[in-house]
């Protein structure tokens, strides 16, 4: 089973939260590998041996006092993705899919992608030993496509969006039973980039940020941080205290910002969708409502900014930190003065943003 059947509409894994107050702590942690695989119990992989890693997770959590400095905030911190295996975030979330699609039998897996999914996907699937066919845009970066064509996959490249890859995909279900590691049409990508959120609490000692910056596409990661919140306050760890949730798109794609202006509660599909940051080029995302819901619940805000903004705040965030930013994760401190003007965030704020990829993946020959 993909969706519900009743709507169409992702299904997410539950725990015996219960079960584990008390016994899951932060102190239970000390000690375990720096993984995604340390917050195992609130996992969907019962057995270990299907407990795939090349290193991801437990990603640098960076000071940045000159950008902070730069906009007149108190903190800024960069989580930075770019760190995990394949160079982003998508490491996290198809671990988790590929790893769960294997224990349950899968053999043969499949995915549309706007670039770094695919290679992801491509890795773990290498890893487990699985086919695996990817189906991206011409026009994505090309370090991404030669990566993707290393790991082993059988990868097609097509005219048009993410959307039309999918399409692709779904023909592919239906006549050979792959099985579909599509954003939110499994279960278990969410549950493999919910860790974002137990690795900020972690790492900022026992407690969480005023507000996260994450830009989002398909948005499994805000998702995913968004249920790992609640999980944690199930746990014990938290009370109902949370991060104001900042979603940053583009310009020329950008229906989450749209719907959260308009108070909808579903994102209707971008038209003519066109940005240079791939990740972000998702006219129609699954999981749309649970986006918003999580930005509304939080008294948080959407925003939206131009390619030109992005590529500037790629140099910006790469001088004043060390940090190679894809364009999706500058966006991130590109939106920090609006943000600032909007009211969204205030100088006294404690702000991470997430930089979901290595800018190497952009590199042009």
């Amino acid at each position: 089973m993909r969706l519900s059947p009743c709507c169409e509409r992702p299904l997410l894994p539950r725990y015996d939260l219960a079960a584990l107050r008390g016994r899951f702590t932060l102190d239970t942690l000390r000690g375990r590998e720096p993984n995604v695989w340390r917050y195992a119990e609130v996992l969907p992989v019962r057995n270990r041996e299907f407990a795939l890693t090349l290193g991801e997770g437990f990603t640098p959590l960076v000071d940045a006092p000159r950008l902070a400095a730069l906009h007149g905030l108190r903190k800024v911190w960069i989580k930075d993705e770019g760190q995990n295996p394949t160079g982003s975030f998508k490491a996290r979330g198809l671990v988790m899919a590929v790893a769960r699609a294997w224990e349950l039998g899968a053999t043969e897996l499949a995915i549309p992608s706007a670039g770094n999914a695919g290679s992801a996907a491509a890795a773990y699937a290498a890893a487990a030993a699985l086919p695996v066919h990817i189906v991206v845009p011409r026009d994505t970066p090309l370090p991404i496509i030669e990566e993707t064509r290393a790991l082993g996959a059988d990868l097609a490249l097509i005219d048009g969006l993410i959307t039309d890859a999918g399409a692709q995909v779904a023909r592919g279900v239906r006549e050979h039973g792959w099985f579909d590691l599509s954003t939110l049409k499994e279960p278990y990508r969410v549950e493999g980039k919910k860790t974002m959120g137990y690795e900020l609490f972690e790492q900022l000692g026992g407690r969480l940020p005023d507000v996260i910056v994450y830009p989002t596409g398909g948005g499994t990661g805000l998702i995913g941080m968004w249920k790992a919140f609640d999980e944690m306050q199930q746990l014990g760890w938290i009370g109902d205290e949370r991060p104001r949730m900042i979603s940053v798109q583009a310009n020329g794609c950008a229906p989450i910002v749209r719907a959260w202006q308009q108070g909808a509660e579903t994102a209707e599909p971008w038209e003519n969708a066109h940005t240079y940051a791939s990740g972000l080029r998702v006219p129609r995302a699954v999981g749309d409502f649970l986006m918003l819901r999580a930005i509304r619940e939080s008294h948080g805000a959407a925003i939206a900014l131009s390619d030109t903004a992005m590529a500037e705040a790629v140099y910006e965030v790469g001088r004043l930190t060390g940090i190679f930013a894809a364009p999706e994760g500058a966006a991130t401190a590109a939106a920090l003065p609006d943000l600032l003007r909007s009211g969204a965030i205030t100088p006294a704020d404690e702000v991470v943003l997430f930089n979901t990829g290595s800018g190497l993946k952009y590199v042009r020959p």
